[in-house]
């Protein structure tokens, strides 16, 4: 369980990345955010696991709650809402395997240079193994059971990324939500996240 919660944590500590995380968002033409007003989390979230919330689904909820009261969305528990959250994150690994030329007098053979001379036409193969984490963050229309936005964070993942899972989710939510269509009911927009 230990070692999912971590790989899942991994997966979010997207903003750990030496060049950062690719942000977008999609949203539905058809929808009318102005018409939104209160939110809730769907029972059954994306990060929970067998049925029980995570230390991960708790730092979403944190941090989407943060964004959406922002925006002068009012949150409710249990109640009928306009919006229902849902949120995942996911971490793969990635092997890329680069081939070369290989110098005939260079790089690894450079030891033979002067001495003896080899072969033409071989190659150097370099094998990298890296983490890819992806996070989202869904709000769907309630009445309708239709996605209308949804909010994307996807880049390489670093050894740093357990170090602060809350905080880098925090980062994350914040950049995401900045590409956020509206505000509740269509009010004025929201101050900047404080992160």
């Amino acid at each position: 369980m230990n070692k999912l919660l971590a790989l899942l944590a991994a997966a979010l500590v997207l903003t750990a990345c030496e060049s950062g995380p690719k942000i977008r968002a999609n949203s539905d033409p058809a929808a009318n955010f102005a018409s939104y007003k209160t939110y809730a989390f769907m029972d059954k979230l994306g990060t929970d696991r067998g049925g029980v919330a995570t230390p991960l689904t708790s730092y979403f909820k944190e941090s989407v709650r943060r964004e959406m009261d922002a925006r002068g969305f009012r949150y409710l528990e249990g109640g009928d809402a306009d919006l229902l959250v849902n949120f995942s994150a996911n971490a793969q690994e990635k092997v890329d395997v680069r081939s070369t030329p290989a110098p005939v007098y260079g790089g690894y053979y450079g030891y033979r240079a002067g001495v003896y001379g080899g072969w033409y036409g071989g190659t150097d193969v370099d094998t990298v193994r890296y983490k890819v984490g992806t996070a989202n963050v869904d709000l769907v229309d309630a009445r309708r059971k239709q996605l209308v936005w949804e909010g994307i964070a996807e880049g390489k993942l670093s050894d740093k990324v357990m170090k602060d899972p809350r905080g880098a989710v925090s980062l994350v939510v914040a950049e995401m939500f900045k590409q956020f269509p509206g505000n509740a009911g269509g009010a004025a927009p929201a101050p900047a996240s404080g992160t």
